[in-house]
């Protein structure tokens, strides 16, 4: 089972559409896929309350006290657990950090997120220290332009790079279909235009997404091995 945390500080980073977007395309794919949904809002777990036929499983009663048991109770029954992760520092959030495989960072193209994805990393860093190991973790763009890169975007980009901050090569794009997605409550490729604009580069979008993260994912197990 591969553990992937979507974590930032930050609120309105994008997280619960990061996590529910990679989640739906996995499970879209064939791959057996559980949310923990660890948002206040629970914004995950009411998507599921839609009618979407896609098989993506969520559980949004998730506390610090049993997150650990949540996480291992999955072990040998699922493919892939995406934690949705509180935008706060937290216990639960440092459990999570624990037992991932990879940690998704979520970024908009703005300081503010910037700085609070160097939060996220910091937390890491912590938790590597007292693990012993490394914990893999790449920040990844959202609600990016998708055909013209900003100035602020390319020179936050470029701080990371000199930070040595890995980043995802692949951005998910401002798109009305991922905003839909909770709207509908459904997954894209239940979408369909004229109702819902873009759905075809909305769903190209997530593929490439999904398939460096798990590019990302196996790359690691070889390593580890």
């Amino acid at each position: 089972m591969q553990v992937i945390a979507v974590a930032n500080p930050k609120g309105g980073a994008g997280k619960s559409t990061t996590a529910l977007v990679l989640a739906t395309t996995l499970a879209d794919a064939g791959a057996a896929v559980v949310i923990l949904d660890c948002d206040p809002n629970k914004p995950i777990a009411e998507w599921r309350r839609g009618d979407s036929a896609n098989s993506v499983e969520v559980h949004g009663d998730v506390t610090e006290g049993t997150i650990y048991s949540r996480i291992e109770g999955f072990r040998g029954k699922t493919k892939f657990l995406i934690i949705d992760l509180e935008g706060t520092a937290s216990r639960m959030t440092s459990r999570a950090l624990q037992r991932a495989h990879l940690v998704l960072i979520p970024i908009q193209p703005s300081t503010v997120d910037a700085n609070q994805a160097a939060r996220a990393i910091q937390l890491i860093r912590e938790e590597e220290e007292g693990l012993g190991r490394t914990i893999p973790y790449r920040a990844v763009f959202t609600r990016t332009a998708a055909l013209i890169e900003s100035r602020i975007e390319k020179e936050i980009a470029q701080d990371l790079r000199n930070a040595h901050v890995p980043c995802l090569n692949t951005k998910l794009c401002e798109r009305v279909a991922f905003k839909a997605m909770f709207t509908l409550k459904r997954a894209l490729s239940e979408m369909s235009a004229p109702s819902v604009a873009g759905v075809p580069k909305a769903i190209e979008n997530a593929e490439h997404f999904t398939r460096e993260v798990v590019t990302i994912l196996s790359d690691n197990a070889k390593a580890a091995a």
